[in-house]
């Protein structure tokens, strides 16, 4: 018979493998729903002074990141307690950046951004041509890493995905 310490632990094991494979489309799923991404029209602004007043704008917010802990601790012997608190990663912030203006996101253009966050494994959907929520979380998990929490498309992350031409004055 095996003892009791080893079933919990071959249960928990089970329970953190099934949890983990769920992990990122939790994850998506409460992006969605705690910071919907704004369209292009909502999110664009003036072009900030000092930068060229062809380009188009848009302004962010990008939610606060928040992980939640949740450990246990042992109170007397084979006792434990939960203990769970949040620890804030990222506070939230706003970011203004330059985007491709709205004549440039084409449904082609569009369908090649979706195809090139596909290649990557940050795009889980159809190849519509369409900016929808899947898309724009996708963008997100593409200029996240960046330095970008956003789910509206840089500029520069379209040149660095190879939608757009880099001018030679920025090569």
């Amino acid at each position: 018979m095996t003892p009791l310490p080893s079933v919990i632990r071959a249960l928990s094991a089970v329970a953190l493998a099934a949890v983990t494979g769920c992990a990122d489309l939790a994850d998506d799923e409460a992006d969605a729903l705690a910071a919907p991404v704004p369209d292009f029209a909502s999110a664009q602004i003036a072009p900030p002074p000092g930068v060229s007043p062809d380009g188009c704008w848009v302004r962010d917010v990008a939610p606060a990141e928040i992980e939640t802990i949740t450990r246990q601790i042992e109170v007397a012997p084979k006792r434990f307690r939960t203990e769970t608190v949040q620890v804030i990663k990222r506070e939230r912030q706003e970011v203004i950046f330059e985007t491709p203006c709205p004549d440039a996101l084409t449904p082609d253009l569009i369908a090649t951004l979706q195809r090139a966050l596909d290649a990557r494994g940050l795009y889980r959907g159809p190849i519509t041509g369409v900016m929808d929520v899947p898309t724009r979380l996708a963008v997100r998990r593409y200029q996240n890493p960046r330095g970008l929490p956003s789910g509206l498309l840089s500029i520069q992350s379209a040149r660095s995905l190879g939608l757009l031409a880099t001018p030679r004055d920025q090569l």
